[in-house]
């Protein structure tokens, strides 16, 4: 499954969350932006149980994330 996870964060916090989501299984990149949202990464995984653990078990439990938006890609 493939898609793009789109993430807020509190001011600061940017660099740490970049740098923790990097390091996440199924994340094949990470990449800070200016403007809303803050994170843009692209995630790869094994099936859509694996996508939906590492957004809502991992990513959104990071400090500093205020919210995040999913986007699976088809076709």
């Amino acid at each position: 499954m493939r898609g793009y996870v789109l993430i807020n964060v509190r001011p600061g916090k940017v660099r740490d969350v970049v740098s923790a989501v990097s390091q996440m299984a199924g994340v094949q990149h990470a990449d800070a932006c200016w403007g809303l949202p803050d994170v843009f990464v692209y995630v790869e995984t094994v099936d859509e149980r694996a996508f939906n653990d590492l957004v809502i078990d991992l990513i959104q439990k990071l400090d500093g994330v205020d919210r995040t938006e999913t986007h699976i890609a088809v076709g």
